[in-house]
């Protein structure tokens, strides 16, 4: 039989609290994530939380920095077309495993959060982008991060659900109704494509910022 670890026996830290509140949402969920559901996690008592968080707005605060932190570590010494693609590729697949942050991200900031924006933009500007175009490039980036992975986290994605989905879809279809939907999603289900659509979309951004800035 395989016991336990005590946890209770390992000294509580804010990162511990934080990164335990992470893993804890990822399971089951951002709503019900409490400072008494928490606290049952670590086998601590509740008050005890209060030391490293002051109250759950600045746990949850702490927890999409945490998030915002696994998207930071990325080399920007590379061509800014490269650079872009790293972090717009490390942001869609840390979402993938933290999808309740994504739904926070637009209303919760923090330092590394902040640190992940500067880095678009410095690229973007050091490559040689007018201050203008910078911020239409980065919203365009940063936008198709955030609608594409909320979309997506909808969606199955392995090629045989992706599939079984646009079956079902299609033998209950009205194709008089709807011609041109119907097309779309047999479309996906003769060519289920499960991987490149997200590089795909964001090199069709990356090359109307290239012609954007060649004509600067």
């Amino acid at each position: 039989m395989v016991q336990k670890p005590n946890t209770a026996s390992i000294p509580l830290s804010r990162d511990r609290v934080l990164n335990a509140a992470i893993k804890f949402a990822d399971s089951n969920g951002i709503e019900k994530l409490n400072m008494r559901s928490l606290a049952d996690q670590l086998n601590s008592p509740v008050m005890t939380l209060y030391t490293y968080v002051e109250n759950k707005e600045q746990l949850i605060k702490g927890m999409v920095d945490c998030v915002a932190s696994e998207m930071v570590a990325q080399s920007l010494d590379k061509p800014w077309r490269g650079a872009i693609t790293d972090l717009a590729l490390v942001a869609n697949e840390t979402f993938y495993k933290h999808p309740w942050a994504l739904r926070l991200w637009a209303s919760v900031g923090g330092p590394a959060k902040l640190q992940y924006e500067e880095s678009i933009l410095r690229v973007l500007r050091e490559a040689g982008f007018s201050v203008a175009l910078a911020c239409r490039g980065y919203h365009a980036i940063t936008m198709h991060v955030i609608g594409f992975t909320t979309q997506a986290i909808g969606y199955p994605r392995n090629t045989a659900a992706m599939k079984a989905a646009a079956a079902s879809f299609l033998a209950h279809a009205d194709s008089n109704e709807i011609p041109y939907f119907v097309e779309h999603v047999q479309h996906h289900f003769d060519y289920p494509e499960s991987e490149g659509v997200f590089e795909f979309t964001l090199n069709m951004i990356l090359d109307g910022l290239e012609k954007h800035l060649e004509k600067s």
